[in-house]
Order: structure tokens, then C-alpha cells, then sequence
């Protein structure tokens, strides 16, 4: 399998879920010197898309998670498919897909109005007044506990300090991100993408 990426887009969150899911996958960074012959396996030019063998690639992030996710049952990073549970899965990735990271995007458009990017900024935080609500009284955002759902959340927030959202008022998301952070899969990942420094040698 090869993920196409870029480092902290997006495409970090089914990066995670291959970690998680202890899977061998090449990784292949999209820049904007390789995004034209990009367009060969992903025709919208965005990532992330993931090959799964040639010729046959999978693209949007929430449908390659959950494939991820079946390859690996045993990681237990999304529910049964078929069970309700996997419905409420569904249901979390669609959120954050929507009513999330689609308001974030905006947000990095350096043309966008500043009245407008007010506005998504207010939509943003009253989108995450839901998951604050969940996350006061669970630790992940299934029952069942950390799934490719947390994952894509973890992601999508991290945006925020770049593009003046604040999220000191969700204290339980801010929990929720450093519990995520500290997987050791998540800073696999985050290093690999060189989002965080490489980890310490022992002496």
C-alpha cells in the first residue's frame, strides 16, 4: 500500500491509523512540485488517497480510515461493520468532515474576508460545543474507546492555533488532545511528517 500525504494536513489522520493498526504502508509526500502528476491518482489533487495495490486507490479520508480499520479488526480502531456502533462511527467521521473541517478551511484562504473568517470562526466553536459535551463524560468519542473517529479529531483541532481559534474554552478537547498525543503511534506519525523532533537516543 502507498499513502499519499502531506505533512499535517488531513491525510496525519489515516497516517495514524495505519500506525495504530501496526500496518506497512510507503509513504509518498505531495507537494506543489509533484501535485500536477498527483492528479494521475487523485484527479481533485487533494490528499490524502491511499493505493491500495496499482491501479485501485481509495480517496477521503473517512472511507480510508475505516478500510484501514477492517484490515486490522484487531486494533479495534472502528467497530463491527454492520453493528450500531459502527453507524455511530459514521456518524462522528461525517461531523468532523462537515460541520469541522470544513469550517477550518476557509480559514487558511488568505483572500477570504476577515468578516467572513469571524463568522467560521464562530460556526467552529459552536460545532466543538458538541464534542466538548461528549468528552466531558467519555474519555474517546466512542464507548467502545479510541477509534480512527479520534484520530481525525486530534488532526482537524490541531488546526486551530494557526488560524486564531481558540480552544481554551473546551477544556475537555483540550484533554482529549493531549491524551491523543501522547499514543505512541500518534508521535510515530507526527515524526515521520517531521511534525515533531526526532525521539532521543538512548545513550
Amino acid at each position: 500500500m502507498k499513502l499519499y500525504f502531506t505533512p499535517g494536513v488531513c491525510s496525519l489522520a489515516p497516517h495514524i491509523a495505519l500506525r495504530e493498526a501496526g500496518l506497512e504502508a510507503e509513504l509518498e509526500k505531495v507537494d506543489d512540485g509533484n501535485r500536477a502528476a498527483y492528479r494521475a491518482v487523485n484527479p481533485n489533487g487533494y490528499v490524502p488517497a491511499l493505493e491500495i495495490r496499482p491501479g485501485v486507490v481509495l480517496t477521503e479520508g473517512p472511507a480510508i480510515m475505516q478500510y484501514i480499520a477492517d484490515l486490522a479488526p484487531a486494533a479495534r480502531l472502528a467497530p463491527e461493520s454492520g453493528s450500531i456502533e459502527r453507524y455511530r462511527l459514521q456518524s462522528w467521521l461525517n461531523y468532523i468532515t462537515s460541520e469541522l473541517h470544513k469550517g477550518f478551511s476557509p480559514l487558511f484562504n488568505p483572500g477570504m474576508p476577515a468578516q467572513a473568517k469571524t463568522m467560521f470562526r464562530e460556526q467552529i466553536a459552536q460545532r466543538l460545543q458538541t464534542v466538548e459535551q461528549r468528552l466531558a463524560q467519555h474519555e474517546y468519542l466512542l464507548d467502545g474507546g479510541f477509534s480512527v473517529a479520534d484520530a481525525y479529531l486530534f488532526v482537524v483541532t490541531g488546526w486551530a492555533g494557526f488560524v486564531g481559534v481558540d480552544l481554551k474554552p473546551f477544556p475537555h478537547l483540550l484533554a482529549f488532545r493531549e491524551r491523543i498525543k501522547a499514543r505512541p503511534a500518534v508521535q510515530e506519525a507526527m515524526r515521520a511528517e517531521g511534525l515533531l523532533p526526532p525521539a532521543a537516543r538512548a545513550a
